[in-house]
């Protein structure tokens, strides 16, 4: 039998993840570089008084995606302080911001 789709729903997508996906990994520091193609997010954990941390994840998105995602975080924002009210930012850790590499280009 064929998948039929909700005709309420036509353009409905199906979405599956994996346990070991739906786990998540926990970041606290998130470094975004881009070329003229694509932005890069490196998602890394950084643990007090280790100076040392690798990068967890990594997201390749093209400037479009990008652009969608900054927007849907913005929206959820939003919602959330709506709700729980203002998210209050913490001072920023003294995080050297080279990480060894080359400095990202446009």
């Amino acid at each position: 039998m064929a998948d039929q789709q909700d005709p309420k729903r036509p353009n409905q997508l199906n979405i599956e993840i994996s346990e070991e996906v739906a786990d998540g990994i926990y970041s606290n520091l998130a470094i975004i570089t881009h070329s003229n193609s694509e932005f890069v997010l490196d998602f890394v954990r950084v643990m007090p008084g280790v100076p040392k941390a690798k990068v967890r994840s990594r997201i390749l998105l093209t400037p479009q995606h990008a652009k969608r995602l900054m927007r849907a975080l913005a929206d959820n924002l939003r919602k959330f302080e709506s709700v729980h009210g203002e998210i209050r930012e913490a001072d920023m850790p003294d995080v050297p911001m080279n990480f060894g590499g080359p400095p990202a280009e446009a």
